[in-house]
């Protein structure tokens, strides 16, 4: 069950979302404020995991308070401005609705936050909770994704398109199997950590590799399609060499 705070100083925009929350059966409303001030004293005393905030209230706006509080909650940004979309992604907020929105579009919203939920959790396969679809679809997750931050937006990427990883300084590029690579502030251990270690290897400093997806294996050089070539660097040979002799058919020496 997702803990919920929803924030906004317009009486029928609260009981909106309120109402939307109570008909979501993996949330739970914690409390519905006013204003950021009353929401402050309720994640001091209560544990939230998702909060709905307006942006626009006065005194405190919904984005300083997103940025003034110590324990970090997901939050999803309500608003009727469209240009507040790229400064709520600067504070890693999860999404934002934009005002006038309906039950199909809280959805999508909150199916997302349920998938965040999961992976944060790790509660993958208890079957634990949900998502809820209403007239329109919203997909359901695999439990095989990442996502990633990218050009001010949550990038959603299905680990098994991914070709390999090239790590460069702090950054990352993900290559996949569309045409663009997508290139995010993350380290090579944190992925090492996310990606499933029956499927990736690092196979150099800089590269870690989706081993579905190699075509062969030559002159110390992973290749794939399309004739990408990467390399494998010394302390990472005896590793690799011994996955791939797991599945050698050649003859033994």
């Amino acid at each position: 069950m997702i803990r919920c705070l929803a924030i906004d100083d317009e009486p029928l925009a609260l009981q909106q979302i309120t109402a939307y929350i109570e008909k979501v059966p993996f949330l739970s409303l914690v409390k519905a404020c006013y204003s950021s001030f009353e929401a402050l004293e309720t994640v001091a005393s209560e544990s939230v995991d998702l909060i709905f905030a307006d942006i626009n209230m006065p005194d405190l706006n919904g984005m300083d308070f997103v940025r003034s509080l110590s324990t970090k909650s997901m939050v999803i940004f309500t608003t009727a401005y469209s240009e507040y979309a790229v400064e709520g992604f600067k504070v890693d907020a999860l999404d934002y609705l934009l005002k006038p929105f309906g039950y199909n579009d809280f959805l999508k919203a909150v199916n997302k936050a349920l998938r965040q939920y999961e992976l944060i959790h790790k509660q993958v396969g208890t079957g634990a909770s949900k998502e809820v679809s209403g007239p329109v679809n919203s997909a359901v997750l695999k439990y095989d994704d990442l996502f990633i931050k990218a050009d001010y937006k949550m990038i959603r990427i299905n680990i098994n398109s991914i070709l390999y990883i090239e790590s460069q300084s702090e950054y990352v590029r993900i290559f996949t199997e569309a045409e663009k690579p997508v290139m995010t502030l993350l380290s090579m251990k944190m992925l090492e950590e996310k990606l499933p270690p029956d499927k990736f290897m690092r196979i150099h400093r800089s590269y870690i590799v989706n081993l579905q997806k190699i075509s062969s294996i030559a002159h110390n050089r992973i290749i794939f399609a399309e004739e990408i070539y990467i390399p494998i660097g010394n302390q990472y040979k005896e590793k690799f060499s011994a996955y791939v002799s797991k599945f050698f058919l050649g003859k033994s020496k």
